[in-house]
Parts: C-alpha cells; sequence; structure tokens
C-alpha cells in the first residue's frame, strides 16, 4: 500500500483514530472474559459492553436498552427489515429508491414471504418526495397496507439530507413503523433517535472512525422484531452470538469523540468541500444534489464523456483515493441507482465520482487532487479524441 496516497473516500470507511484504538488494545491484547461468563473477566466485559451501550445511547439521542449491538451497519439493515415485517406479519413494506443495498436486497428478499415492495421516488435533487409518500401510503388499490417504512437519513453517495421527522409523522399517521438508516449520517451531522421520531435506526463503528466489525440496531423497545441470529440469547435475545467486545468497546470510544467533536469536525470538512467544489465547477463538473441539505464531507459528480471508473483508477495511480459510488456495490458495472432514481442521464451517471472528507484531510490536498484531476480529464478527453 502507498502510504503518502492521500484518502478521499470516507464514506467507503474510516481510518481507526488512535485515540479509539487504545482504548481497545486492553480487549485485545489482555485476558478477556466471555461477557455471559460469571467470573471476574466475564463481569470486566460484560461492564466493558455496559458502558460502550452508554455511549453510543448518549450520542444518538436513545436509552441505552434501546441499543442493540451487531455485527455491522449491514446486519443492523437486515435485523431491522426482515425482523420488524417477520415478527409483525406486514403483507406490504415500503423502501425509498436511494436505499443502500443492505435495504433494499433485504427488501427484496421479503418476497420469498409473499411480501409486497414498494418504492418511494425521490426528486432530482435525491430527496424523497413528501407527495408520493403521501400518495403511497394511502393508495387503497389493494387490501394490503404498508406496515413499515424505511428511508436513509443521509445518503452514501450524494449526501442529501431527508427530513426524516415529517416522514414519520406521515407515517405514523398511516400506522406504519419507520426505520432509517443512519449510518452515513453519524459522525458528520447530529442524529437525534427521538427527535427523528422513527423505530428504528442503524448504525456502524466503522463509519466514525471506530472499528470495523461493529454496528447497532436503535430499536423503540414497543416495536416487536424478530432476531436472524438464534443461539445464547445475547442482547436481550435479540441476537445471539459471543459479543466482539474490542469492537464494541471501540465502537462506543468513538461515539464518545464524536459527540466531543461534532461540530468542529462538521465545520472543518465543510471548508474542504467547498473549496473542492469551487474547483470541480471551474472544470465544468455536475455536482448531483448540489441544491439539497448535504453532508458537509460529501461530494458526487461527474463530467461530460468521462467514465467515473477510468477517472476513479487514473486518479488511483496518481495517489488519489476516490469512489464511484458506494463502496458495497463498487463490483457492479450498472450506473448508480441513486442518480437513475433522480432522472440523471445513463451516460452522465455512469461518470460519477464521489469523494468524501474527512477531519484529517486538508486544503492543501484539495489543491493538489485539482492540479491532477485537471491534468487527468485533459489526457482522458484527448485520448477520446484520438480513438474518435
Amino acid at each position: 500500500m502507498d502510504t503518502q496516497a492521500i484518502y478521499f473516500d470516507n464514506n467507503g470507511t474510516t481510518a481507526l483514530d488512535q485515540r479509539v484504538l487504545e482504548t481497545m488494545l486492553p480487549y485485545l491484547s489482555a485476558q478477556s472474559g466471555n461477557a455471559t461468563s460469571r467470573h471476574i473477566f466475564g463481569r470486566s466485559s460484560r461492564q466493558a459492553i455496559e458502558r460502550a451501550r452508554e455511549q453510543v445511547a448518549d450520542a444518538t439521542g436513545a436509552h441505552p436498552s434501546q441499543v442493540i449491538f451487531t455485527g455491522s451497519g449491514t446486519e443492523a439493515d437486515n435485523l431491522a427489515i426482515c425482523g420488524i415485517t417477520a415478527k409483525n406479519g406486514f403483507e406490504k413494506i415500503a423502501v425509498s429508491a436511494i436505499e443502500h443495498p443492505a435495504i433494499t436486497r433485504a427488501a427484496q428478499s421479503m418476497k420469498a414471504h409473499g411480501v409486497v415492495i414498494e418504492s418511494i421516488a425521490a426528486d432530482t435533487q435525491g430527496k424523497i418526495t413528501i407527495d408520493a409518500l403521501q400518495d403511497l401510503l394511502s393508495s387503497g388499490n389493494d387490501d394490503k397496507s404498508i406496515g413499515l417504512i424505511s428511508v436513509m437519513l443521509a445518503n452514501n453517495e450524494t449526501g442529501a439530507i431527508q427530513d426524516l421527522a415529517s416522514i414519520a409523522e406521515i407515517a405514523r399517521k398511516q400506522h406504519a413503523f419507520v426505520h432509517t438508516d443512519a449510518v452515513q449520517a453519524l459522525g458528520k451531522m447530529k442524529v437525534d433517535f427521538a427527535e427523528l421520531n422513527v423505530h428504528a435506526m442503524s448504525l456502524s463503528s466503522h463509519k466514525i472512525s471506530g472499528p470495523q466489525g461493529a454496528g447497532a440496531l436503535i430499536l423503540d423497545k414497543r416495536v416487536d422484531i424478530q432476531p436472524l441470529l438464534l443461539g445464547g440469547g445475547q442482547e436481550r435475545g435479540l441476537r445471539s452470538g459471543s459479543e466482539n467486545v474490542a469492537a464494541i468497546v471501540g465502537f462506543g470510544a468513538a461515539c464518545e469523540l464524536i459527540s466531543r467533536e461534532l461540530i468542529q469536525r462538521i465545520g472543518s470538512v465543510r471548508q474542504l468541500r467547498d473549496q473542492l467544489e469551487k474547483g470541480l465547477v471551474k472544470l465544468g463538473a455536475v455536482i448531483f444534489g448540489h441544491g439539497a441539505d448535504r453532508l458537509a464531507n460529501t461530494s458526487f459528480f461527474a463530467f461530460e464523456g468521462i467514465e467515473g471508473e477510468t477517472l476513479v483508477m487514473a486518479l488511483d495511480r496518481k495517489g488519489f483515493a476516490v469512489a464511484s459510488g458506494s463502496a458495497c456495490s463498487s463490483d457492479s458495472t450498472e450506473p448508480s441507482h441513486v442518480l437513475m432514481a433522480m432522472g440523471v442521464d445513463e451516460d452522465l451517471a455512469r461518470g460519477a465520482i464521489r469523494v468524501s472528507l474527512s477531519n484529517v484531510n486538508t486544503a492543501a490536498q484539495i489543491e493538489a487532487f485539482l492540479l491532477v484531476l485537471e491534468g487527468e480529464l485533459s489526457r482522458l478527453r484527448r485520448l477520446t479524441a484520438i480513438a474518435v
């Protein structure tokens, strides 16, 4: 790995904060007990897990009893979609057209159980249209009412932020449960479970400079849910399996850090993102969702006539790590489904590049990136002209 390369893919994953690692080390290097054991080693692990539960709750406006630890954000999404649908016998659920594959594929899996899946439309800025949601919830084209809707709080590709509180209010009036995937939102904006007024919310540790291998589902205790994993009955019987103590401890530590540093982090990355986009506009970029309220660290853009994967690889060779979309669907050759839902031209969508920043990035890195990008665009356009 080139240690001199500059990392601009923080929506894919983040570097482990050194302070988080130091908190984890005792649970990686010393004897650690099974958290279900009654002896002193087991009790110590249990105390560490419960401390982390409090830290996650404090960072998300939840009560510790509402935090269910999972192995990832994807698992939390699947637990919410499949577990709530199955336990409550819902015959119809709805997910937004711009969801992460962890939501869309989990929802599609419920078709095998006779569940009807509806899609909630987004507008050209990547925002869920309230009219579309209201029409969908109140439609009487069959005798099945929607039992659950899932709308992500902040999109992983465009960074567009949804008005979840208003969406939840509309859904609750129609007696539907509301889940939100807040994996990309946590650490980049204020996330308050109570204020969002949702029934369930998914989180992930490695998006906030915590370790991989830990996530959580925040769940209203009045919501019945069916576990995906059965066994020893950990996490109140909702997620069996011996806990990954070190990762959970790291998740808690990362949450405590964002509770203290969130405002500073947002201000830092917003300045960098504004610097980046000013330069992108000068180079002729189309910035997707530019008119929407977005995460301060995220820019999703394309250049007419430039293929996204080609540009990603060219920039990688020059020492800049960027993405062409969601890290979890980067093996797909299809254009971003998010951009398709926004009505973006397919050819332009194939050129999409995502830069997602962190508070360790610098203005000098942005300046260097724009200079390299300008050169690579010129080179690729010359090659295209020769080929034609």
